[in-house]
């Protein structure tokens, strides 16, 4: 029955795994084993990592088990480190050329509190170059590939991590999300993401971000499972949190397992169907996404919320707005002297764009969207989570996108995936989920925006849906 156990690791959700941990069932050192041993097998044709560190992971997982103690909220769970995040010692190299074979002195933030919170790292997930666009192609290594059809791509830019958590390669993972790059791939591979509120995990708050945009947040396979990551990923500073650059976030306090767990409460919900890129490129909800979003009405519908449509907003100066704060932040990135010619056209089409802003272009886009914010709240305040699709479409083949034309391949990431960069704009937590399956098999999900600090409400709503959709444990092929 052990024996059995220990070979099935990957079929148990996070949070049993969590709970095996505790009861002493499971080791630390046995489940970074079984997850080493599933990524030695199956990698080769997901690329979800960009490193894998074996030996690393072993030495972690003895010492969590040795001098840890078991109250740590991610006591001896394996995870990765995304590329952007460094980890001193180990190479980080940010999906770029540039960076090939960089190897940091210290860790940021979040390596340091998932650390804290007990958790192993297994290595480094893959993500585009810095992160910048909606999918993981990088030239510096493989595509990540979606689980579930080995010829679309895992999105972007946790595409690696999604790829991860979706072949069971591991049981969940964190990832950062500057315009929906938690929720793009999450939605892409079948999983659930969170993107938190801006100010609510402090080591990855957006409130030193320019414009506030980029947070951290989990990709998992279950709702209570995102919760039990994003509870680990606070849990190091507390709540309220009391770093420097973290504000807490309005609202309900976690922590949020409980809230996952239950799944309780009635809600007003706004189906939104209109963007603020609509006036920026054609628009257009393919058949898939719209029947997960039809059915998630419905399911809404039947289990009591109030459901009602919103009426649409026009924002025209949205993309430009957007577009200044994208070009900007690139244009910040700090390139290794003589590497320039080694970027990725996407990367350096926006590094010399936002190069070429003024501050006083910066300065109008800035006062535009925080105007934007306080008019998107203002719109959503009548209900407690808001419905839009997640993607605008199923997800895209490796190698769709125009790797040549920088403008044609912003405009096709803004078709994919109109609906979430807004979001981090206005710093409202989201959470995407599967809840329907298309004829080919590929999940399709739905996203939630929440009120600012309405994470727990997302997690009680989210857990309703989950339970109502009745999908049960479904496996991609490469399981």
């Amino acid at each position: 029955m052990v024996a059995d156990l220990h070979e099935d690791l990957h079929e148990y959700t996070a949070l049993e795994l969590h709970q095996l941990l505790q009861r002493g069932e499971v080791t630390p050192l046995e489940a970074t084993e079984h997850y080493l041993g599933r990524i030695e097998r199956l990698d080769h044709e997901v690329g979800a990592f960009a490193l894998v560190t074996p030996d690393a992971a072993r030495e972690r997982a003895g010492l969590v088990q040795r001098d840890l103690a078991h109250a740590a909220p991610l006591w001896g769970m394996p995870l990765a480190d995304k590329d952007l995040h460094p980890r001193a010692g180990v190479v980080t190299a940010f999906g770029s050329r540039a960076f090939a074979g960089d190897v940091p002195d210290a860790s940021d933030d979040l390596v340091r509190d998932v650390d804290a919170a007990g958790a192993v790292s297994l290595g480094k997930t893959a993500t585009p170059e810095f992160g910048l666009p909606s999918y993981t192609e990088p030239l510096a290594g493989r595509a990540a590939r979606n689980p579930w059809d080995l010829s679309l791509g895992a999105g972007g830019s946790s595409g690696g991590a999604a790829a991860a958590v979706a072949a069971g390669l591991l049981p969940f993972a964190p990832g950062s999300d500057g315009g929906g790059s938690v929720r793009i791939p999450a939605a892409s591979c079948g999983l659930v993401g969170v993107k938190p509120s801006r100010g609510r995990v402090p080591s990855g708050s957006g409130i030193d971000r320019l414009a506030g945009l980029g947070v951290v947040g989990p990709l998992a396979r279950t709702v209570a499972d995102a919760a039990l990551l994003l509870d680990g990923l606070i849990a190091p500073r507390g709540y309220p949190a009391s770093h420097p650059f973290a504000l807490r976030a309005p609202g309900e306090d976690g922590p949020y397992l409980g809230a996952a767990v239950r799944g309780e409460g009635r809600f007003q919900v706004g189906v939104m169907l209109d963007t603020p890129w609509d006036e920026f490129a054609e628009i257009r909800v393919d058949d898939e996404p719209r029947a997960a979003l039809e059915r998630a009405i419905a399911l809404l519908d039947r289990m009591g919320h109030g459901v009602e449509e919103l009426p649409p907003s026009s924002e025209p100066g949205y993309p430009a707005a957007f577009r200044t704060i994208w070009q900007a932040g690139a244009a910040g990135i700090a390139v290794p002297p003589g590497t320039e010619d080694s970027l990725e056209p996407l990367t350096r089409w926006l590094v010399e764009r936002g190069r070429e802003r003024t501050a006083g272009e910066l300065a109008e886009a800035l006062g535009w969207l925080t105007g934007f914010e306080r008019r998107t709240i203002a719109r959503f305040a009548a209900f407690d989570a808001v419905l839009p699709p997640a993607l605008a479409m199923t997800p895209r083949p490796v190698g769709w996108y125009d790797a040549d034309d920088a403008e044609e391949n912003f405009a096709q990431q803004v078709r994919f995936t109109p609906y979430t960069s807004f979001v981090n704009v206005a710093g409202l937590p989201a959470l995407t989920l599967p809840v329907h399956d298309t004829e080919a098999g590929l999940p399709m999900g739905v996203q939630l925006i929440g009120r600012p600090g309405g994470e727990a409400t997302l997690f009680a709503l989210a857990a309703q849906l989950e339970r109502a959709a009745r999908r049960g444990r479904r496996r991609p092929p490469v399981w």
